[in-house]
């Protein structure tokens, strides 16, 4: 089948962009992204493409590209279902907080909803993507709802995982390592759905990077590339510990290990932890996964990956607390990032989210300045947690659009988010117009410590005996 209208429900960070690709390259195809959020559908909409709700370089210029011409934003679900040929599930997929599985399980209350909302609806056969990042078996339970509450109309259901990296989705899109499509590997209608999904993506990718599987190797890939990446970024935090202890430098050491061809290069530097909305999320969904199928021991191994990255977290705003001696309380402590890496306003699992809620702890008076995350955003992350009331939080923590007023009679700043920008800031201006001595803790290693130790600085770096 030729698909020529694509329903996708949820516009969030991965919908929006992986739809806003698909229409820019694929002019024939009808577009038409839902979501039951108005405000964000309003945004979406809006003819200010700086109030985009999702910050990614290069997304503003194809939305403007397509918007209007084959890629629509609705808050019509209804009838988007009704006209689609292949309808993209990208709705959140969170960590489930109540209940069998709390702390671990996906929640997928939400994917559900969506498939009663397609079964009700629904009234010609139709195609059904998981975009989500879903726990294997998944598909099993949507087919289930739709095939006995449908209308007897027959689905399809594929799974196509993303495998996006927040600040380089738009290119990860256009030019993907590979593009994974699981389904009914065992019927015919099976492998017509997944041609037609092949089809799309062959407009701008070469058939040899679209890989077909069956539905559950699809599912499993996607958690199973996750977890992988953030093994590398646990395994060279927890060398960091050790570089500090014995006098080794863990860059010179990313460096001489990532030059073996077996390992290479990437996910090698190491960093106050990472955060994103799937590293903690899919590696949890693996442990309760090899849990309920008894696999213990493969449960305690992935699960130590997010214990450093946790540990990793704590020790670093530890180091603040001992280095301002043993104390913070009351001093001005300045946040440079708050997003969970460059290039995004994503803050989910970021880094800093921990780093503020220990700091606020201690009664100290945190400041944050970040170019792309609003200030509500800010308070929401530290109020979720449930530490201290809102009150206390805004009391304790206050949000600068000016870098060089937010470390303005600060005892010390901590690097939380590698954005680009901080190099070039002047940094002799912010040592003259802080308290003294002034500390700069690098949870990136982002800055020169050389030049900044020239001007002042008592400088410190993860993985250096500093």
């Amino acid at each position: 089948m030729k698909v020529k209208n694509i329903c996708c429900i949820g516009a969030g960070y991965v919908g929006s962009p992986t739809m806003a690709v698909v229409a820019k390259q694929c002019p024939y195809i009808k577009i038409t992204i839902v979501d039951i959020n108005e405000s964000r559908i309003a945004a979406w909409n809006s003819t200010d493409l700086n109030k985009l709700p999702v910050f990614e370089p290069g997304l503003d210029g194809i939305v403007k590209e397509v918007r209007g011409r084959n890629l629509f934003f609705s808050t019509n679900v209804d009838k988007a279902i009704d006209e689609a040929d292949m309808i993209f599930i990208s709705v959140n997929t969170p960590t489930k907080t109540y209940g069998k599985g709390k702390g671990m399980a996906a929640d997928l209350k939400y994917i559900e909803l969506c498939a009663r909302q397609i079964a009700k609806v629904a009234k010609q056969d139709k195609i059904v993507v998981e975009k989500s990042t879903l726990p294997v078996r998944t598909a099993s339970a949507i087919k289930s709802i739709l095939d006995n509450t449908g209308n007897g109309v027959q689905f399809q259901i594929l799974s196509n995982p993303e495998f996006l990296a927040e600040g380089t989705a738009v290119q990860d899109l256009l030019k993907p390592d590979r593009v994974l499509i699981g389904g009914d590997t065992s019927s015919k209608e099976g492998e017509l759905a997944m041609k037609a999904l092949v089809d799309i993506y062959a407009n701008w990718i070469s058939k040899e990077r679209i890989l077909t599987t069956n539905v559950w190797s699809s599912e499993l890939s996607k958690l199973t590339a996750n977890a992988f990446l953030a093994q590398r970024v646990s395994s060279i935090n927890a060398m960091s510990e050790i570089c500090e202890k014995t006098g080794a430098d863990v860059k010179e050491v990313s460096k001489a290990i990532g030059m073996d061809s077996r390992i290479g290069p990437k996910f090698l530097n190491a960093s106050v932890g990472f955060g994103g909305s799937c590293f903690q999320k899919d590696i949890l969904n693996l442990v309760y996964i090899a849990k309920s199928y008894g696999l213990n021991e493969v449960a305690d191994y992935w699960e130590q990956v997010i214990l450093m990255n946790e540990h990793q977290k704590n020790r670093f705003s530890d180091n603040i607390v001992s280095t301002l001696y043993n104390t913070v309380s009351g001093k001005k402590i300045t946040f440079l990032g708050w997003a969970f890496k460059k290039d995004t306003n994503d803050t989910r699992e970021s880094a800093a989210i921990k780093v503020a809620d220990n700091l606020l702890n201690e009664q100290a008076q945190v400041s944050v300045y970040d170019p792309k995350v609003p200030e509500e955003r800010i308070y929401t992350d530290l109020d979720y947690l449930n530490t201290r009331s809102s009150d206390e939080n805004k009391s304790l923590l206050t949000i600068n659009n000016d870098p060089y007023k937010a470390c303005k009679d600060s005892h010390a700043i901590a690097i939380l988010t590698e954005w680009d920008e901080f190099k070039n800031y002047d940094w002799k201006s912010i040592y003259k117009n802080m308290q003294k001595p002034a500390f700069v803790f690098d949870g990136r290693g982002l800055l020169n410590k050389e030049e900044l130790k020239e001007i002042g600085f008592i400088y410190y770096n993860i993985g250096t005996g500093n």
